[in-house]
């Protein structure tokens, strides 16, 4: 994965992360609530050392020998203010009902480097019980330490070194533990983890196409077309009238951003071979349902407004849907024609301005494989492409070799897939399908393309109604026109 796929991994799946996200703030909110609270109280001392000298060099001997001796204790007095004597001093001193292993852990005491202060950190469930604490403990080291350098009973004699306080300890404002900043922020942290895996996750088990780059990267097959998901596009009206789309006249705006689609389309197709152009074109599918017979009849449709002359065949003798597509009456059709009960002219049925002849499936034989692959059906076609482009509408390549058959008989088939549907592995038969009766994979068209929402990042790009409109027409201010796939069309294809 390079950087372009973690981001569409984030735009596609960006709402479901930040929720993740955000139940780790809340989680780690809740985890704080569910704590109990801890306040912590300081007080500190220092270290002292009880010399005296009459001259001037005396004390300044004196001086120097007693800081040299404290420094040389600090250390000890800190592994001191750990021990259960103090914390039996202070148990004492306080009336607490708690055994002195239990005290010792509430306290910490260390030594401020590079000097004699010892600080002393006490932890209570109260403000008041951690102040009282921290002094009591800062009490109780002074009269330990005067136990062990003076020997002496009296609690007020000084050996010579002792400890003295410095300051008092303060009532704490807020609790130091649960931490709420530290276990909101860490929360954030793991929740953040947990999303980007979600997406990864979401990314790496999710073998639904996605992408046109991924189709392309798995597949080894180029994308030749992407059609937008129009809902208004429904099976009572799914055919591209014969202006384009473009017509103002038309009344059908929701059909400009699917006939560029089929432009497109038309156009890559032509620059699959500039030499030899395909003449004969099956379109199928890896599953029924893929909206193959929609993308047939509206390619040639859109093939015949641009002044070429097309034939459109229904090959589907399974479950045959040109006719429904056209709203054309269900007769003699390409079954007919192979059983010699007819020919292609008095089944040929002339739609729109005159360059577009759709022949329906007629009858549906037993036996519609080997209808397709025979000879008759290969000389047929050979015939028709001498004067016209012919589509083939075909059965889908998984369930049946109906399509495969005939792709062997043309210049080559295109698959359509549908997105957040069709999977790679889909794909990748259907491919291996069409090897095995040597036919050509021209490439793979992409239907239902989202228009907005987490799915129609993928493609780099989002669908929208206001754009697709002729290209002499302005565009509001403020708006981009779409970048194309693939190359444009040229003026002559138009």
């Amino acid at each position: 994965m390079d950087l372009r796929d973690y981001l569409r991994v984030f735009r596609a799946h960006w709402i479901g992360m930040i929720l993740i996200t955000l139940l780790g703030v809340a989680v780690a909110f809740g985890w704080t609530l569910l704590q109990p609270k801890v306040y912590t109280a300081d007080a500190s001392a220092i270290v002292q050392a009880n010399m005296t000298g009459d001259t001037g060099d005396t004390k300044l001997g004196a001086a120097t020998a007693g800081d040299t001796l404290a420094t040389a204790r600090v250390k000890t007095y800190v592994a001191l203010g750990a021990s259960r004597a103090v914390a039996d001093g202070v148990i004492k001193d306080l009336g607490l009902g708690i055994t002195p292993d239990k005290l010792v852990k509430q306290v910490t005491v260390t030594n401020i480097a590079d000097t004699t202060t010892l600080k002393v950190s006490a932890d209570a469930e109260t403000p008041a019980k951690a102040r009282d604490l921290a002094e009591a403990w800062v009490r109780s080291m002074g009269a330990e330490v005067n136990r062990l350098e003076t020997a002496a009973a009296d609690p007020g004699a000084k050996g010579i070194v002792f400890l003295s306080p410095i300051d008092s300890a303060l009532l704490p404002d807020e609790p130091s533990s649960p931490n709420t900043k530290l276990a909101l922020a860490l929360g954030a942290l793991i929740g953040l983890a947990l999303a980007v895996g979600y997406g990864l996750l979401r990314y790496t088990l999710d073998r639904r196409i996605r992408s046109i780059e991924q189709v392309e990267r798995e597949i080894g097959k180029p994308v030749v077309g992407t059609i937008p998901d129009e809902k208004t596009f429904s099976v009572d009206n799914r055919l591209l009238p014969f202006d384009g789309g473009n017509s103002e006249a038309s009344d059908k705006a929701h059909l400009f951003g699917i006939s560029e689609a089929m432009r497109e389309l038309r156009t890559n197709l032509q620059y699959i071979d500039v030499d030899n152009p395909p003449r004969i074109i099956v379109v199928t599918s890896p599953l029924p349902g893929d909206g193959k017979s929609t993308i047939s009849s509206n390619l040639a449709v859109t093939l015949a407004s641009s002044g070429q002359p097309v034939v459109l065949i229904d090959g589907d003798l399974r479950r045959p849907m040109v006719s429904t597509v056209f709203g054309l009456p269900k007769g003699a059709g390409i079954s007919d024609v192979l059983a010699g009960r007819a020919t292609i002219t008095e089944v040929a049925q002339r739609f729109g301005d005159g360059q577009l002849l759709v022949v329906t499936a007629g009858k549906v034989p037993p036996n519609p494989s080997e209808m397709l692959g025979s000879e008759r059906m290969r000389d047929l076609l050979k015939a028709i492409a001498r004067e016209a482009i012919v589509i083939i509408d075909a059965p889908p390549l998984i369930p049946v070799t109906d399509a495969a058959v005939l792709s062997h008989s043309a210049d080559g088939a295109i698959i359509v897939g549908t997105v957040g549907k069709t999977t790679y592995e889909m794909l990748s038969r259907s491919v291996h399908n069409l090897e095995r009766a040597g036919a050509r994979t021209l490439g793979i068209v992409l239907n239902r393309v989202p228009q907005r929402g987490a799915g129609a990042v993928y493609f780099g790009y989002q669908y929208h109604g206001d754009y697709y409109r002729d290209d002499s027409s302005p565009l509001p201010s403020g708006e981009v026109r779409r970048e194309s796939f693939h190359r444009p069309e040229t003026a002559q294809a138009r």
